[in-house]
């Protein structure tokens, strides 16, 4: 690979929408061959990289892991639609580690209070704990109301993640 050098002080932006972190950064060392430029950004973001410099020049923005690295004028198209993903993300993932919040559904259905739950395992619970809370089986609508409640809940925030 040759190295082109530096690509000068255009600005690029760089978001990180997990983190929902926003800056502006140079592109810091290119190498080019056959199969085109490839970069990295510059310090401190020395870290990202490589990626095809040519894609980002022609689409104006390219993802990389958690980031994505763009022109200004495609993070000033873009900025409400990746704030908003970005803000639904991080609470969804609040959620999943805020135990409180999902602990009384869990009970309802007899799950463990902590950890991952897929939708197959709530769905599981629910229906063995609908055996007896369904008023047909001797249960009552209070009680199939609640465990039904519990089980939407829990499945919505999966959803959400």
């Amino acid at each position: 690979m040759n190295d082109t050098g530096s690509t000068g002080t255009e600005q690029w932006v760089v978001w990180n929408g997990s983190l929902g972190v926003l800056d502006m950064v140079t592109i810091g060392r290119v190498e080019a061959d056959a199969g085109g430029r490839q970069a990295w950004l510059d310090a401190p973001y020395g870290i990202v990289g490589p990626f095809s410099l040519d894609e980002l020049e022609q689409t104006g923005r390219i993802a990389f892991g958690a980031c994505f690295v763009m022109s200004r004028r495609r993070w000033q198209e873009d900025q409400v639609e990746l704030r908003l993903a970005a803000q639904k993300a991080r609470r969804a993932l609040m959620a999943m580690f805020d135990g409180e919040d999902d602990s009384t559904h869990r009970e309802a259905l007899g799950l463990p209070l902590d950890g991952r739950l897929d939708a197959a395992e709530i769905n599981a619970a629910f229906r063995r704990r609908a055996k007896t809370a369904h008023p047909d089986a001797g249960g009552s609508d209070a009680d199939y109301r609640r465990i039904a409640e519990a089980r939407d809940a829990l499945l919505e925030m999966l959803a959400t993640v």
